[in-house]
């Protein structure tokens, strides 16, 4: 195995990220520019205080790629679209992982940080949050 990979891997269970008190969640769009990193923000904040990554799902365009690194790090995923629900749960099955994949069902037409979007993340996550609470 890289050696390089091999670091990365072992930091995902990096004691000092107090992983009980801190859910680990992977925000994912298209390319990890606008509506991710947006989500990651939110999340990051009360509420509910994540640690975040926003990660694009389309290497051409992604800043920062969803990569297994980030797959066996993260508690949960935050997707904006059924196609992308779809990509990172056949990833996490290749990997054999039963990682939770929220959707939230948003469109890629905002700018990041739009008040807009802001309050769609912010409703639809905590309506997703509910509905599993609820079981």
């Amino acid at each position: 195995m890289d050696p390089y990979l091999m670091n990365r891997l072992g930091n995902t269970q990096n004691r000092y990220q107090n992983f009980q008190k801190y859910k680990r969640v992977v925000c994912v769009c298209s390319a990890g520019l606008l509506r991710s990193p947006t989500a990651a923000v939110v999340l990051s904040q009360e509420p509910w205080n994540f640690n975040t990554r926003a990660v694009g799902l389309v290497p051409e365009f992604a800043l920062v790629p969803l990569d297994q690194v980030l797959l066996e790090w993260a508690d949960e995923f935050v997707v904006m679209t059924s196609d992308q629900e779809l990509d990172v749960s056949c990833r996490l099955e290749k990997l054999h992982l039963e990682t939770p994949v929220v959707c939230l069902n948003i469109p890629d037409n905002f700018g990041y940080r739009d008040p807009e979007l802001v309050r769609m993340i912010s409703e639809r996550y905590l309506a997703a949050h509910e509905k599993r609470v609820k079981g």
